[in-house]
C-alpha cells in the first residue's frame, strides 16, 4: 500500500512533547522508502519547524538537519515538476484559497502523483477541504 505522510506527522514522531507523538512514531518507525513517501517541501517544513519549535532547549540547525536526514533515510521524496507545481498554484487561485493552504495544496498535488492509498496528517479536515477527491484516503495515523 502505498502511503503519504504531511509534514504535521513527522514532526509529532519526532517532538516528544507532541500530543499526538506516539502515534505518530508508530507509523512512521513502521516506514520505509518502498510504500512511504513525503513531499521534497516536506524536508524543509521538517527543518523550519524543529528548528522553531516553542521548547526550553532549541533545536540547533545541525540537529534539525538528523530529523530531515531520517526523513530522507526512511522515505521516498516525491518532487514536482514546474508544470505541475504551477498548475496546483493556478487551481488553489481559481478555488479562491489563500495563505498556507497552497502548502498543503502542494503537498496533496504530490500524494496524487505517487497514487498514494493513503494519507497521514493531523489536518484532516483542511486536506479534504482542499483536495475533496482524496478525502476517502486522508486520515490521521
Amino acid at each position: 500500500m502505498k502511503e503519504f505522510f504531511d509534514t504535521s506527522v513527522l514532526v509529532a514522531s519526532f517532538w516528544r512533547s507532541h500530543r499526538e507523538h506516539e502515534a505518530s512514531l508508530k507509523r512512521v518507525a513502521a516506514a520505509n522508502k518502498k510504500k512511504s513517501s513525503c513531499a521534497l517541501h516536506t524536508l524543509a517544513e521538517v527543518y523550519a519547524t524543529m528548528t522553531a519549535l516553542p521548547v526550553k532547549d532549541v533545536i540547533p540547525p545541525d540537529s534539525a538537519l538528523l530529523f530531515v536526514q531520517e526523513v530522507r533515510d526512511r522515505f521516498t521524496v516525491v518532487a514536482l515538476n514546474e508544470d505541475e507545481y504551477y498548475e496546483t498554484i493556478q487551481q488553489a487561485a481559481e478555488r479562491g484559497f489563500a495563505s498556507g493552504r497552497i502548502y498543503d495544496a502542494l503537498l496533496l498535488r504530490c500524494a496524487a502523483k505517487i497514487k498514494a492509498e493513503v494519507i497521514y496528517t493531523w489536518n484532516v479536515k483542511h486536506f479534504t477541504v482542499i483536495d475533496p477527491k482524496q478525502a476517502h484516503k486522508i486520515q490521521t495515523p
